[in-house]
């Protein structure tokens, strides 16, 4: 169809791209480096250069001239008529803030939402009062999760083939007790001490971490309790059961009431994190871009314990 694939000068009706295409165009122009921009819109660098390939294609011309990501004489005209029209756009939430509200539904794990985003959770919803949350409970380990989600925290090694995702946070761990517990099986000045205390288990922090960063070829324990939820974990060790091995910033509520203690000074990094999830496309909802933008802010500047 004449006109289709028209260059930015070009005239006639042309197919209009994708509205993540001309995004990522957009924030690479300006940030002029791939990771950045990236970060930016909580996609990987991959798919930054695979939208802009795509965007090229279907303009039938070159955005970007060379490495430094400096604009080609039509990359330069076509950013100014993006510019134009993502601000027209941008003002479609606070024209639809009296008449409409935005739903965004979350996934989340159970401790991750206990300890880290319902505290702040009062500043996204100040920031954005047209957005209606809805959190759901998802623990995947268990086959508990929320299919209609759109965006969906995971805790994980970030090995997911059936959706994009970002990380949010990485932690550290160290085994923490209460002090009931200390005062009656303690003190545990060293690895070996840890053999007579009872280890309760998780499949979600497994012990073998702590071991092998002392180097020691302890096999797993198979013996006590086990909890699939670190809440529940962590509960179970204030309560005077055992010594459990918690990431410390999910930890945090109990350490600052004094409900647990560290029984040592160390911290070993956790081979896991907390990822933020969604399926292809989802990013094109302006509610939930904002969300994943907003979260990722909360983590970066949640402070250690």
């Amino acid at each position: 169809m004449a006109g289709e694939t028209a260059g930015p000068a070009g005239g006639g009706l042309r197919r209009i791209p994708p509205i993540q295409c001309l995004l990522t165009f957009e924030a690479l122009a300006r940030l002029r480096n791939v990771t950045l921009a990236a970060e930016e819109l909580c996609v990987t660098p991959s798919a930054v250069s695979h939208r802009v390939r795509q965007l090229e294609q279907l303009l039938g011309t070159r955005l970007f001239g060379r490495a430094d990501f400096s604009l080609t004489t039509d990359g330069s005209e076509y950013l100014a008529h993006v510019r134009e029209g993502l601000v027209v756009l941008s003002r479609f939430p606070s024209a639809q803030a009296a008449s409409g509200r935005r739903k965004l539904r979350a996934a989340v794990t159970p401790t991750f939402a206990r300890a880290i985003l319902i505290p702040r959770l009062r500043q996204f919803t100040e920031a954005y009062p047209e957005i209606d949350l809805a959190l759901q409970v998802s623990i995947p380990l268990l086959d508990v999760v929320a299919e209609d989600a759109d965006l969906m925290v995971r805790f994980g090694t970030g090995r997911y083939a059936d959706v994009e995702h970002t990380l949010l946070a990485a932690d550290v761990v160290t085994p923490l007790a209460s002090p009931g517990y200390l005062r009656g099986h303690g003190p545990f000045e060293g690895i070996e001490d840890l053999q007579r205390a009872t280890l309760l288990r998780s499949p979600l922090e497994p012990w073998r971490t702590w071991f092998a960063a002392h180097a020691v070829d302890w096999p797993e324990p198979v013996d006590g309790s086990s909890f699939h939820d670190i809440g529940l974990l962590c509960e179970a060790a204030a309560q005077g059961l055992g010594v459990a091995l918690v990431r410390l910033q999910l930890g945090a509520p109990w350490l600052d009431s004094g409900q647990l203690q560290r029984i040592s000074a160390r911290n070993v990094p956790s081979p896991h994190g907390h990822y933020l999830c969604w399926r292809t496309g989802a990013m094109d909802r302006w509610e939930c871009a904002a969300f994943a933008q907003w979260l990722q802010r909360a983590c970066l500047h949640t402070p250690p314990p």
